[in-house]
């Protein structure tokens, strides 16, 4: 009770000493102490005495007629009775009242003990639930706070409050990355709420760390059952090692040249994970090919339709390609290419398309047998080139003699049309003399 709810009530008489009521001791909250006896100086104003006057003296009582002398005596004591009751029920009263707000004061008041985030305290309260104490000391909760029992949960004296404050943990587990809240005040304790298994585990900070409020970043690697597989052995060990490549290491085997292992040896390894490591030998074929040229075709109006003569001749190109041989475990495998270069650029060949409209006929030369004259000469074959290549085409021309003729190029790239055309001029200038083994078959 504060003190501005107790009253304190002094009677005093003109002759009494004045008494100090704020001077006086304060007793501890909830122990009463009553005074061992007090004069009662209460009186109400219709019943005060009349003054006794020096001079007056208290008459005798004089026996009423008819009546005997006890019950005179029953009349002066039920009158003496009656005043003293009259005395007494104003001040009966006033207790009574002081009594009941004792009572309800005492009711609304309970003994807490509230626990913020382990450091507890009793206190005593008028707030009714969870909710009205916390905001009556001042605690805020988020919501990543617990609080036990709930906010708004009724509250009765000797219950027992507390909240723990949620705190960030940025945690990398197995090398997955999370953040996560914990109530837990230290490393230790958010291990246990998170079921992590801490036995055997690295840990970038001490399990007994304090959690502060801003929290922290903490990596856990479990530890985990890796098997190896190397040399035809293999080798189960228990690590937290963060790679592949540091469980090899750690399982005491070695890697030379271009060994390798069946999985990235910068990856993570996983509980039950199998790791094989390879051998591998290996040597490097170089080859040589050829890359073919592009033709490269245009219309020519004054070659006869059906002639394509080649006016620049193509080059083909060379690549050079570099093949990996390699042996895993003792096993041969398919040649890899490793690298392709290219030596020299192909060179496209430039070809000319005659569109000119063949001659019908050369008047003279018409009704000779040019096809037995070509059966003769060629075998009837328009590109075909004798042993030595000097002469070509149905009737065997040379390419001087060709060129005179008017044709283009060589002349078994020419059509057969125009081949018979210009050995019919060729015959009107020299006759069967040009062919002088087969020209006797141009008259039958």
């Amino acid at each position: 009770m504060s003190n501005s709810q107790h009253q304190t009530y002094e009677t005093y008489g003109p002759s009494e000493p004045y008494t100090d009521v704020h001077s006086a001791q304060t007793l501890a909250y909830g122990v009463y102490a009553a005074p061992t006896s007090y004069d009662d100086t209460y009186r109400p104003a219709y019943e005060a005495p009349e003054p006794e006057l020096p001079w007056r003296s208290r008459p005798e009582p004089v026996a009423e007629p008819g009546v005997n002398g006890r019950a005179a005596r029953r009349r002066r004591a039920r009158g003496r009775s009656d005043g003293t009751v009259r005395r007494l029920l104003p001040q009966a009263l006033v207790v009574a009242f002081l009594a009941g707000g004792t009572t309800a004061f005492v009711a609304k008041d309970k003994a807490i003990e509230l626990s913020v985030d382990g450091k507890p305290r009793t206190l005593h309260t008028f707030a009714d639930d969870v909710t009205e104490l916390l905001a009556e000391e001042g605690v805020r909760v988020g919501a990543h706070d617990m609080v036990a029992p709930a906010p708004g949960e009724a509250l009765a004296s000797g219950d027992e409050v507390a909240v723990r404050y949620g705190r960030p943990v940025r945690l990398n587990l197995d090398g997955r990355r999370r953040e996560v809240w914990t109530t837990a005040r230290t490393v230790h304790e958010a291990l246990q709420q998170l079921g992590v298994r801490a036995e055997g585990a690295y840990m970038s900070v001490s399990r007994s760390r304090p959690i502060g409020r801003a929290g922290l970043a903490l990596d856990v690697r479990t530890e985990r059952a890796v098997t190896v597989m190397a040399d035809g052995r293999a080798r189960t060990i228990r690590t937290n090692a963060a790679t592949v490549g540091e469980v090899v290491e750690e399982a005491g085997i070695t890697l030379r040249g271009q060994d390798a292992t069946s999985v990235a040896p910068d990856s993570f390894p996983r509980d039950g994970q199998t790791v094989t490591v390879l051998r591998i030998t290996g040597t490097r074929e170089v080859h040589e090919e050829q890359v073919p040229f592009e033709v490269e075709r245009s219309a020519d109006p004054s070659l006869f339709r059906g002639t394509e003569i080649v006016e620049r001749a193509g080059q083909p190109g060379l690549r050079r390609i570099t093949y990996s041989l390699r042996t895993v475990n003792g096993v041969r495998q398919k040649p890899r290419r490793t690298r392709t270069e290219l030596v020299r650029e192909p060179r496209a060949q430039v070809v000319k398309v005659g569109t000119k409209p063949p001659p019908t006929s050369v008047q003279g030369a018409d009704d000779l047998d040019w096809q037995g004259l070509a059966a003769c000469e060629s075998g009837g074959r328009p590109d075909a080139v004798d042993p030595s290549g000097t002469y070509g085409g149905l009737y065997q021309f040379d390419t001087r003699t060709w060129q005179s003729l008017g044709g283009k190029g060589r002349p078994q790239d020419a059509s057969a049309a125009e081949q018979t055309f210009r050995a019919k001029k060729l015959y009107l200038r020299r006759g069967a003399s040009p062919w002088p083994h087969c020209g006797s078959r141009l008259h039958g």
